[in-house]
């Protein structure tokens, strides 16, 4: 049967060595089993190939982005193909008149994003992954970043989407122009779907002019009951950043202590805050931002308002969660999402469930659309309790069960695969869950792509 599908193909797409196979059987979440071979297309056309063979045959496809998520959603558990769109790699145009990009899956967000910015527009969405994700894995997780709370996540971006249906059918869904509601928003449908419904092949994106000036700053507070009043009090003066960004004491003790740095008692919180606009707009809303956190409490202030200090402060904001990593711990990185009033409350409950079952936890995330990264540390070095893991799951049902009571959502951005699936009955009705089920079955009736997942 393989031999089959690779005389279809031709050479170098297929590949069933052991090296190869292990390379792409695993995402940042886990490792997972073996896929029984690692096809690499390089047009659509070979895409629908492999998912007609493969639907003829029921035998299951895992599609794979760049395998940066971080919730297994393009590992496979049941063998069969792992389908990788990493060689549809091309930015096919970037149209300045239109205001549009089109661009091939396997393209990286950072790459198009450099490449946009040469031609003066802009692409907003900015998961902190940009340099390594693609931007048909952003589309599969309908991915966010710090900007999404002036500019919108993922899907407000796509306007047209080619798809490849799991029996080989090539839609064209959308197309380039900003508004079109021709028919039932099908294209919306495959944004967030991760990878069940079909496999997105190719993405016209829409562009905005790129922002003449942008600057930024970061504040330290004693507490973080300041640093969230500071936040407030910048919606109340009436700005919208392009990002607010929010980290509690416990991760800042760690990068303190991961870049060799002298601890800062005082260091109750971080906010980082970013302005973009026209130049004379920007510095003044700088002003009112800085006046805005001075006066809840801010015992520190660095401004940036250059393209390299503004990128100097995010790079130590993405530094945080790199600093959580260590030899002896492993970092569960839960995305939760809770209404922006409760901040203060989930980050007061997350540290009295890690007191709870005995494991350290650590906040940061998206002030401005409480989207809160919530990080728990598990030892993994020998003489650690057996029983680790048992309290991290315990810890996360009630963290998720908590969070749910307020209102919120279990994923903000990563999506559920299959570290969350334990949470997905709970997270919504059991309604829309056979709603769910109805779309992949009308999608994808013999259940090939990405079995063994939350539907």
């Amino acid at each position: 049967m393989s031999q089959s599908l690779a005389e279809m193909l031709g050479p170098d797409v297929l590949f069933f060595d052991e090296p190869t196979r292990r390379e792409f059987a695993g995402d940042k979440w886990s490792q997972g089993a073996l896929p029984d071979m690692v096809a690499r297309p390089r047009t659509t056309a070979e895409v629908a190939t492999i998912l007609a063979w493969a639907n003829e045959r029921a035998v299951s496809v895992t599609p794979r982005g760049a395998g940066w998520g971080y919730v297994g959603g393009a590992i496979t558990n049941r063998g069969g193909v792992l389908l990788s769109l990493d060689r549809l790699n091309a930015i096919r145009e970037i149209s300045g008149d239109d205001f549009v990009a089109v661009v091939e899956a396997g393209v990286l967000t950072g790459d198009l994003q450099e490449a946009v910015k040469a031609r003066g527009l802009f692409y907003p969405p900015d998961p902190a992954s940009l340099k390594y994700s693609s931007i048909g894995g952003n589309i599969a997780a309908n991915a966010g970043g710090p900007r999404c709370l002036k500019y919108g996540v993922t899907r407000h971006y796509v306007l047209g989407l080619e798809v490849v249906l799991p029996d080989g059918r090539i839609l064209q869904l959308g197309g380039r122009t900003h508004k079109n509601k021709t028919g039932f928003d099908l294209l919306g449908l495959f944004v967030g779907s991760e990878g069940m419904l079909g496999v997105v092949t190719g993405a016209t994106l829409r562009l905005l002019p790129h922002p003449p000036a942008r600057a930024a700053l970061s504040a330290i507070f004693p507490t973080l009951e300041g640093a969230a009043s500071g936040v407030k009090a910048i919606f109340a003066a009436g700005i919208l950043p392009a990002a607010t960004e929010i980290a509690d004491a416990f991760t800042l003790r760690c990068f303190r202590e991961s870049q060799g740095l002298p601890l800062d008692e005082n260091a109750g919180a971080h906010v980082l805050v970013e302005c973009d606009g026209q130049l004379s707009s920007v510095r003044e809303e700088l002003e009112l931002v800085a006046h805005a956190l001075k006066t809840a409490g801010a015992s520190e202030i660095s401004r940036a308002t250059s393209e390299a200090d503004v990128e100097a402060l995010w790079q130590t904001r993405r530094a945080f969660s790199l600093s959580l990593n260590a030899p002896n711990r492993a970092k569960l990185n839960e995305d939760i999402v809770v209404p922006r009033g409760k901040l203060l409350e989930l980050v007061a409950f997350c540290e009295a469930l890690g007191a709870r079952h005995g494991v350290q936890i650590a906040c940061f995330g998206h002030a401005g659309d409480g989207n809160i990264h919530v990080n728990l540390l598990l030892p993994t070095d020998p003489d650690a309790p057996e029983n680790s893991q048992e309290k991290a799951q315990s810890a996360l049902d009630e963290l998720f069960a908590q969070v749910l009571s307020w209102g919120g959502a279990i994923t903000g951005e990563h999506g559920i695969g299959l570290a969350k699936a334990r949470w997905w009955p709970e997270a919504v009705s059991c309604e829309v869950r056979e709603m769910h089920r109805e779309m992949k079955r009308l999608f994808d009736p013999i259940g090939i792509l990405n079995p063994g997942k939350w539907v």
